[in-house]
């Protein structure tokens, strides 16, 4: 099997980019002598003739003009390999809060690499407690959370808007409470959201709570009503904040939390921001407005004061 050397193909390289022995032996701090012995040992190697040379030309002959492709993948190939091995990888340890965690991900996923091919990302999606746990141990370079889940300043992404959700096929009866799906205990916005149907002295009652999983599943099944985040909302729900006059409901932010301020740190937080707001800036939900969906559930309230 025909091995070639990598001297070897080097210098085959620079003989055809530069067209002289004499300025290739320059470039590559060696003696004309030696790139010719080099280049007369690859092509004894190939058995080919590869570089053409008279008193006043030097060009690739009708094999090198084949090569040359070739040898240049070859040639890149090797120093990709030997980057890999010497480049130092860097870690970039992002927690994100399970209630935050939405359809930007990606795009901020692709900015990070792109400013740092060689960076290795690990994200953990875990509740905000957890997360800043994780954060003032060191385990993690960022964390992006809710504002209200930590009262320390944070560097602001984007804002966080809600609204009242349902599924079209969900049943209101005039008279009963409203059925209420609401997040874990631990949330913060279901403790607003009860306190404000109570300010409104509307009745309710909780028929489900769980994560974001589970109450997007609730509210698509038409199990009840919840407060949502309009930018998570499913698309299978609509927002029923006038079909059912239920209160408006306060919004909050989404903040980020980094200690790290080293210039290719800064680098990656500074990608983080630009992808929130970036996707918050193409799609941002304009305020609520009616929908064909929603008036199915402003028509069957209506009904039930039909004599």
């Amino acid at each position: 099997m025909t091995t070639l050397e990598v001297d070897a193909v080097r210098t085959f390289v620079m003989i055809a980019d530069l067209q002289s022995f004499t300025r290739a032996a320059e470039a590559l701090g060696s003696t004309q002598g030696a790139v010719s012995v080099k280049l007369k040992r690859l092509e004894d190697r190939l058995d080919q003739k590869l570089i053409e040379r008279t008193p006043r030309q030097v060009r690739l002959s009708m094999q090198g003009e084949i090569f040359i492709t070739s040898a240049r993948d070859f040639l890149a190939a090797h120093d990709r390999a030997i980057s890999d091995l010497t480049t130092s990888r860097r870690r970039f340890k992002l927690g994100i809060a399970n209630h935050v965690m939405g359809p930007e991900l990606p795009s901020l996923l692709a900015k990070l690499k792109s400013i740092d091919p060689a960076l290795t990302i690990e994200v953990r999606v875990d509740n905000s407690r957890e997360l800043l746990d994780f954060y003032e141990e060191g385990a993690l370079d960022a964390v992006i959370i809710r504002s209200d889940d930590d009262r320390r300043s944070g560097q602001v992404l984007g804002p966080e808007h809600f609204g009242w959700y349902a599924s079209p096929n969900f049943q209101f009866r005039e008279g009963e409470p409203l059925q209420l799906a609401s997040f874990l205990p631990c949330c913060s916005v279901r403790n607003v959201a009860m306190k404000l149907l109570d300010r409104a002295t509307i009745p309710w009652t909780e028929v489900f709570s769980g994560g974001s999983s589970a109450l997007e599943a609730a509210l698509s099944a038409g199990l009840a009503v919840a407060a949502y985040p309009r930018r998570l909302a499913p698309v299978d729900v609509v927002e029923v904040s006038a079909a059912l006059k239920l209160p408006p409901l306060p919004s909050l932010s989404i903040v980020m939390h980094s200690s790290l301020f080293d210039p290719k740190t800064k680098e990656s937080l500074n990608a983080i921001t630009a992808a929130f707001r970036e996707h918050h800036k193409t799609n941002r939900k304009s305020p609520y407005q009616p929908s064909p969906k929603a008036e199915k559930i402003q028509d069957a309230r209506q009904l039930q004061h039909a004599p």
